[in-house]
Order: C-alpha cells, then sequence, then structure tokens
C-alpha cells in the first residue's frame, strides 16, 4: 500500500502560489514548491504528473484571486469605477500574479488580458446601462476605454515605472470618464464609428 500523502492538492497550490509571490512565475519550481511545504519533492508528484499541470492549476488560483478584487469593487458605491481601482490594487498588492496573469502569454489555459477585459466587462455591464442610461454595446465601449487606462496604470505599477499617487490616478479615471460619457451621449453614432470625426474637430478648435 502506498504512504498517505501528507498534504492536500489544494496545499501544495498555495505553496505554488507564494514561491510565485516571491520568486516570480520564472522562479517556480518543483524544489521551490517543496521547501515551501518542508518536504522532498515526492507529494508534489503524487498530485500532479508534470510541472505544467502545477503550473497550470496555479495560473487558475491566481485568475480566482483577481476574480475576489472585481467582486470587492462591485460593490463599491460606483462599481465599475470600483472594479478599476480594484484592478490597481490587484497590481500593487500582488505584482508577480499581475504579471503572471497579464503580462505572460497563457500556456495550456485560457486567460491574458483581453480575457481580464471580456470577464469584468461582463460583471459591470448591467451596472454602467443603469448609472448612465447607456445601451449595452455603447456601456461596454464606455468600460472598455476605461479598461485600457486601468491596464496601461496597473502594468506601469508592477514595472516600476508608475509615479502617480492613488488619488491622480482617480482623478484620471473620473475625468476619462466624465469625458467619455459626454461624448457618447453628444455625439450620435460615436461608439458605432458612425460619425464626422472631421466636423466635429473643426467644431472643437473653434471654441
Amino acid at each position: 500500500m502506498p504512504p498517505k500523502t501528507k498534504f492536500t492538492k489544494e496545499e501544495i497550490i498555495s505553496a505554488a502560489l507564494e514561491v510565485v509571490r516571491t520568486k516570480g512565475s520564472e522562479g517556480l519550481t518543483a524544489r521551490e514548491v517543496a521547501a515551501v511545504l518542508g518536504v522532498s519533492t515526492r507529494p508534489i508528484f503524487t498530485y500532479y504528473a508534470s510541472m505544467d499541470d502545477l503550473r497550470r492549476d496555479v495560473y487558475i488560483a491566481a485568475k480566482d484571486i483577481h476574480k475576489e478584487y472585481i467582486r470587492n469593487g462591485l460593490q463599491q458605491k460606483i462599481p465599475f469605477l470600483g472594479v478599476g481601482l480594484q484592478y490597481i490594487a490587484f497590481a500593487k498588492e500582488e505584482p508577480e500574479l499581475y504579471k503572471l496573469l497579464y503580462l505572460t502569454k497563457p500556456d495550456g489555459v485560457t486567460g491574458g488580458a483581453m480575457e481580464s477585459l471580456k470577464m469584468s466587462q461582463d460583471m459591470v455591464r448591467d451596472s454602467i446601462m443603469s448609472i448612465y442610461n447607456l445601451d449595452s454595446f455603447t456601456a461596454d465601449c464606455y468600460y472598455r476605454d476605461l479598461w485600457l487606462t486601468v491596464y496601461s496604470f496597473a502594468t506601469m505599477i508592477v514595472t516600476g515605472e508608475s509615479g502617480f499617487t492613488e488619488e491622480q490616478m482617480s482623478a484620471v479615471l473620473s475625468e476619462l470618464s466624465l469625458s467619455v460619457c459626454k461624448a457618447y451621449k453628444e455625439i450620435p453614432g460615436l461608439p458605432y464609428g458612425d460619425y464626422d470625426k472631421d466636423a466635429i474637430f473643426r467644431e472643437l478648435v473653434k471654441k
């Protein structure tokens, strides 16, 4: 009879997440996971045929952690803005998990920045439609524009390039939110690309 495994699969995934947090995704090896658990590498391969299998589970676990940040954002007074700020918070608090999810190409699992956009877009659509009186397509365009700014802030944070304070980032998001909402309301056809860009610019520069 084989010996009883000391650790559960969930504990191994948790240990692997800690390795990624401290050493980055490149540092995720069986030896490093075993060191966190204080054992040999044998228990890891009781559950996993290869490290690639473990890496896939770690990727999925990191996605679940990020989803919790999004859910927290949805509880805020302005849900879509809360989601944006929580996206930035995730980058600050979990930089290596952010890099794993959004600055590396997924291997063997669905993921990446575009999936993140779609997932959060689906979660905030109803809120944006209700608060700003927009149809679903315009609401998606509205959120997309803000998400691209949030993604830029978050990526600058994890690469050490951001000198913006939380207040400054929030102010930029508020400015962009107001500008995009006003433009979509006042320029018919804008989110659908059905408008006379040159004529509108000519009028704007006169002011």
